[in-house]
C-alpha cells in the first residue's frame, strides 16, 4: 500500500531563525527543512514526500530541496497550520495513498523507528501518533500565576509528530471541518478524536523535539556538528570532462542554455560542468564514472539533460547516509563567457544537489590562446566534490536508518 509523507512547512517562526523562518535555518551544513525531507525520502516505507509551504517561500524551497524522485512539486498552505495540512492532503488526493504521516518540519531528529512503528500502527486503528509519556510534575495556575492544584500526570503524554491516518479518513475529516468552520484544533488527532477515529499512542523519542526557539536552533546546530565530528568521514573527489565543437548554436552549461557559435559534440547535452561534478561526486563514494552508470552505447541516454545525471551521483552519496558539503568548478573555454550565467547554474546545480548557491563554486578561464582550447575546439570542466559520510561505510558496511 502507498504510504505519502506530509512536511508541514508553510509556519513562519522568524524568532527562531532570525530574518527567515526557522525550516531554512542551517544546522550542520543543511536546512531544517532539508534534514527532515530527507529522513522521510531515504525510507523505504516511504513512497511519496509532500511539502506544504508558504507562498513567501518558492525561492527557499528551490534551494533546500534536492532533486529526489520522491518529492512532489511544494504546494502552497493556508492562513493556519490546519488549512496547511488541509491543502496538502487536497494534493495528495488524486493519488489516493493508503496513508498518509504528516510531519512538522521543524522536527528534523525523528528517527526511522519512531516512523515505521506510526505505519505499522496504522494496521489496526485509523491513526497513529509519535507521543511521549508526561514525566515532569504539572501544576495548575490561577490567572495571578499562583498554584491552583497539582494534576495528575497518570496516562497524559505529549504529542510529536509523525501522526499517520488512513488518508481517506483523514481527508474526510479535514474537508468536514472546513466545512463547519472548525478551526481551533492544534493539531491533526485531535481532528480524528473529533471525528470518533480510534488513535493509537506510539512511543516516540525524546531527541524527536520541535525545534522552536534561537536557542534550539543553536542546540540543534551544535549536536549535527558534534555527532558529524565523532561518526562521520570527510571525502574529497575530482572530476573532468571535455567535449568537443560541431555545428550548432548553443552549448549547455552548468545546465544552462547558453547561445553560442558551435554547440558541443556527445551523446548526450554534452553538458561538460555536470559530467565533471557527476564524476567528481561518484568519486566521493568510490562508485564508478559516469560512463559506467550511463554509457553511451545505451540510446537510452541519447540527448539527455545531464541534470540526471548529476541528481542520480547525489542520490547514491545520501543511500550511504553522506551529505554532499559543496561543489566546486573551473570551467576552461576562450568562448562563450560564463560570468553572465553563473546564477542560473548554480540555481540548476544547488536544485540537484540540495546545496545554497554559496556552496557552488562556478570559475571559469581561458587557456591562453593555447592547445585545443586555445584554438576553440571543445570545452573542458574540472570540478571538486566534498562530503560527509558516516566512517562505517569506510569499511564497506551500509550505516544504519
Amino acid at each position: 500500500m502507498t504510504t505519502a509523507a506530509l512536511i508541514v512547512a508553510a509556519g513562519r517562526g522568524s524568532r527562531a531563525a532570525g530574518p527567515m523562518p526557522k525550516q531554512y535555518a542551517v544546522i550542520g551544513g543543511s536546512t531544517v527543512l532539508a534534514r527532515t525531507m530527507q529522513v522521510f525520502s531515504s525510507l523505504s516505507d516511504i513512497d511519496i514526500v509532500q511539502v506544504v509551504i508558504h507562498a513567501d517561500d518558492s525561492a527557499l524551497y528551490d534551494t533546500t530541496a534536492s532533486a529526489d524522485a520522491k518529492f512532489l512539486a511544494p504546494v502552497t498552505g493556508g492562513k493556519s497550520r490546519q488549512d496547511s495540512v488541509r491543502l496538502g492532503l487536497e494534493a495528495l488526493a488524486s493519488r489516493a495513498p493508503a496513508h498518509v504521516l504528516i510531519h512538522d518540519a521543524a522536527r528534523p531528529f525523528v528517527s526511522a523507528e519512531t516512523i515505521r512503528a506510526v505505519i505499522a500502527a496504522l494496521s489496526t486503528h485509523a491513526g497513529a501518533i509519535a507521543a511521549q509519556p508526561v514525566v515532569d510534575t504539572l501544576k495548575r495556575a490561577t490567572a495571578a500565576g499562583v498554584i491552583a492544584d497539582t494534576v495528575a500526570r497518570d496516562d497524559l503524554w505529549r504529542a510529536q509528530t509523525p501522526q499517520g491516518f488512513r488518508f481517506a479518513d483523514i481527508l474526510d475529516v479535514h474537508r468536514r471541518a472546513a466545512r463547519e468552520g472548525r478551526t481551533s484544533f492544534t493539531d491533526d488527532a485531535a481532528l480524528a478524536e473529533w471525528a470518533g477515529l480510534s488513535v493509537k499512542l506510539v512511543e516516540g523519542n525524546a531527541d524527536n523535539i520541535k525545534l522552536t526557539t534561537a536557542e534550539d536552533i543553536r542546540d540543534a546546530n551544535a549536536r549535527v556538528q558534534a555527532e558529524m565530528s565523532e561518526t562521520f568521514e570527510t571525502r574529497s573527489a575530482s572530476g573532468f570532462d571535455v567535449h568537443r565543437f560541431t555545428d550548432g548554436d548553443h552549448v549547455w552549461l552548468g545546465g544552462v542554455k547558453i547561445p553560442h557559435t558551435a554547440k558541443l559534440d556527445g551523446h548526450s547535452d554534452a553538458d561538460v560542468v555536470l559530467h565533471a561534478l557527476t564524476d567528481a561526486l561518484l568519486g566521493t563514494i568510490g562508485d564508478g564514472d559516469i560512463g559506467q552508470h550511463f554509457p553511451p552505447s545505451d540510446p537510452k541516454w541519447k540527448g539527455a539533460a545531464s541534470h540526471i545525471f548529476l541528481a542520480d551521483a547525489a542520490r547514491r552519496v545520501r543511500e550511504r547516509g553522506g551529505r554532499i558539503v559543496n561543489v566546486d568548478v573551473t570551467i576552461i573555454a576562450e568562448a562563450p563567457k560564463v560570468g553572465p550565467h553563473r546564477a542560473a547554474m548554480q540555481s540548476v546545480i544547488g536544485k540537484a544537489l540540495g546545496l545554497s548557491p554559496d556552496r557552488i563554486g562556478i570559475k571559469a578561464t581561458t587557456s591562453e590562446g593555447l592547445g585545443y582550447i586555445g584554438r576553440q575546439e571543445g570545452i573542458a570542466a574540472m570540478a571538486m566534490a566534498t562530503v560527509t559520510i558516516p566512517a562505517i561505510a569506510a569499511v564497506g558496511q551500509r550505516p544504519a536508518r
